[in-house]
């Protein structure tokens, strides 16, 4: 399993914020591209950037910092927020992300989610931001009318193979994550699933390990590490474990 740290820009700065709300902000540092070097030397894999500013505009808003943090380390990088045309996707890849999310568009232009799958294959990544079960836009200031299941369902339908699942009401809590969804999603999906929010501890680490067999094949971790409940080493010799019991 793969342990992704989180880096969060908001005003080019690395924040954290709390079920994502704004008025609920860390700021952890004033320099990302020294916390994805951090990331990397400690021995991450990957690295997961969200352009905050982005998600609630509607379009990328850190550009200088995203290029920096590209530019910075060695390992994939996905990256997320505000994408919701093909140019701002080629523009990702072409400057060196991994992968690119795909949230909001998801919902409002699903035929570019398929053109983007057909066009760019597994670089291609849908993030399902669920509150309450329904799906949330817009930096989860909008709840659309449509389930996080069916939205999954559609996704796969057109292409994508992998989804970043996010239970809103865990994000940045440090409550421990919902693996009753996580494994539902997992076992209705059959998508490879990258599950996120609410992580706290290596007890969470170990019981989202455990639906592996499911498709659940990595966890991204936040505020968790910024505010150290979980040390990163730890985490990644969680993750090389073998399990001892297959989820049936």
């Amino acid at each position: 399993m793969l342990i992704i740290p989180a880096i969060d820009l908001r005003a080019g700065k690395c924040v954290r914020l709390v079920e994502g709300r704004l008025d609920r902000e860390t700021v952890y540092s004033d320099d990302p591209v020294a916390v994805a070097r951090l990331w990397e030397d400690q021995g991450a894999r990957w690295l997961h950037v969200v352009d905050l500013d982005g998600a609630f505009t509607g379009e990328p808003k850190n550009w200088d910092m995203i290029r920096g943090i590209l530019s910075a380390v060695r390992i994939p990088v996905q990256v997320g927020g505000g994408i919701r045309d093909m140019a701002v996707i080629e523009q990702l890849l072409e400057l060196g992300a991994a992968r690119v999310i795909l949230g909001t568009v998801a919902i409002i232009n699903p035929g570019m989610v398929a053109e983007a799958c057909a066009r760019y294959g597994e670089s291609i990544v849908v993030g399902i931001d669920a509150r309450n079960g329904k799906v949330a836009i817009e930096g989860w200031g909008v709840t659309a009318e449509k389930n996080a299941l069916e939205l999954a369902a559609e996704m796969k339908a057109l292409g994508v193979k992998r989804v970043v699942f996010t239970d809103i009401w865990r994000d940045g809590t440090l409550k421990g994550p919902n693996l009753a969804v996580v494994e539902e999603v997992a076992r209705s999906t059959q998508l490879k699933i990258i599950a996120s929010g609410g992580v706290s501890s290596l007890a969470d680490l170990r019981a989202l390990k455990a639906m592996e067999p499911l498709g659940v094949e990595a966890v991204i971790i936040g505020k968790a590490l910024y505010a150290g409940t979980i040390n990163l080493r730890d985490a990644l010799e969680i993750a090389r474990e073998e399990l001892e019991e297959q989820v049936c």
